[in-house]
């Protein structure tokens, strides 16, 4: 499991998920798949994920995150409290998940036994990613669903804390190279439309890291990450839109390893701002788009890692996409597609070490 010194290559986390995986969790929900057959088949379909990076070249791999419905309802995996609304059926409809009552673990190492399968069927590093609290309690929180059991927002996302906190201890337990925290709504601070919904956006970025630390507080022997988007659309692109400037200061004061940070779209301004990031922090620089069509080229590539160069030491610096490819259930980008964009970032690492080793 070696990890090159220089421009290491990772992915944020989920993989396109082909047809028969979509179909799946829709036949699981629909009680047409009981949960034996299901896992019998994820554990057929998730070495094939782990195949596909080790193919491409990445050093720092996930499980695809093939075996979750989406990046954030993983957590109602782990814990009960939840209840699950349907519009529409099926494909062509949208689950999710509200919390209705008490946030209590129901499988404390089921991310765990998942990682050391994922381990079992892969030579490299494995990253493994958890939505953090405030995420969570954003999506997941309802004033007229869940104020009996949680009366405010921050009540449920400071009951998360524990039971993400034992996740990352489980992982990193498990051998986990990297463990990273999800936030796409702290980056979601850049935009002034979101900032201008807040009586005090910096304090309310701020409570979102303070949740952040607390998980990883005291955690040692596992990378801690956090990964930053203006949210992923897949092909209708993203959200929010601005620079990371407006949010450097809560950046500033996470006490995690890594920052994930995109910079292919446009909208994510320049890369000056990582002069202002602490030395402590290593960036997982995002310099591979993930939703639109074009398969960026290795050239290309290495031009987005050189410019970073210039406000950042090399050292500091690992390649990776703007996102996860496919981090909701109804995403929609072919595995192929996937693949070369990740064998190119794979081939522009090794000639950036051929030039700057």
């Amino acid at each position: 499991m070696k990890i090159p010194h220089l421009f290491p290559t990772t992915v944020v986390g989920s993989l396109p998920r082909p047809l028969f995986l979509k179909e799946l969790f829709d036949e699981f929900h629909e009680g047409h798949v009981d949960d034996t057959e299901r896992e019998r088949l994820l554990d057929e379909s998730v070495p094939l994920a782990l195949a596909l990076q080790e193919a491409a070249g990445v050093d720092i791999v996930s499980d695809g995150e093939w075996r979750r419905f989406s990046y954030v309802a993983v957590i109602t995996d782990v814990a009960a409290g939840f209840g699950r609304e349907l519009s529409g059926t099926g494909r062509d409809g949208k689950y999710w998940h509200t919390v209705t009552g008490p946030v209590e673990v129901k499988h404390a190492q089921l991310l765990a036994e998942h990682a050391r399968f994922a381990l079992r069927h892969t030579k490299k590093a494995l990253k493994v990613a958890l939505p953090s609290p405030y995420l969570l309690s954003v999506r997941m929180w309802d004033e007229t669903r869940s104020s009996q059991v949680y009366p405010t927002r921050e009540a449920f996302a400071n009951a998360l804390v524990p039971v993400l906190r034992a996740q990352v201890l489980a992982l990193r337990d498990a051998g986990v190279h990297t463990v990273q925290l999800d936030d796409p709504h702290l980056c979601l601070f850049v935009d002034p439309e979101v900032r201008a919904q807040f009586a005090d956006a910096d304090a309310e970025a701020m409570h979102c890291v303070s949740l952040i630390n607390a998980v990883v507080e005291g955690v040692e022997g596992v990378t801690t990450a956090v990964h930053l988007c203006r949210r992923n659309k897949g092909r209708q692109g993203w959200v929010g839109q601005g620079s990371y400037d407006a949010i450097m200061e809560p950046l500033k004061a996470l006490r995690v390893d890594q920052l994930m940070m995109e910079f292919t779209i446009p909208v994510a301004g320049d890369q000056r701002c990582l002069r202002d990031l602490p030395e402590r922090m290593r960036i997982g620089l995002g310099c591979v788009d993930c939703r639109g069509e074009v398969i960026d080229s290795p050239e290309t590539i290495v031009g987005r890692v050189e410019k970073a160069m210039e406000h950042v030491a090399k050292e500091r610096l690992a390649l990776a996409p703007d996102c996860g490819f496919a981090p909701g259930n109804a995403a929609d980008i072919p595995v192929d597609e996937a693949y070369a964009k990740l064998r190119n970032m794979a081939i522009a690492a090794r000639l950036l070490r051929e030039r700057h080793g």
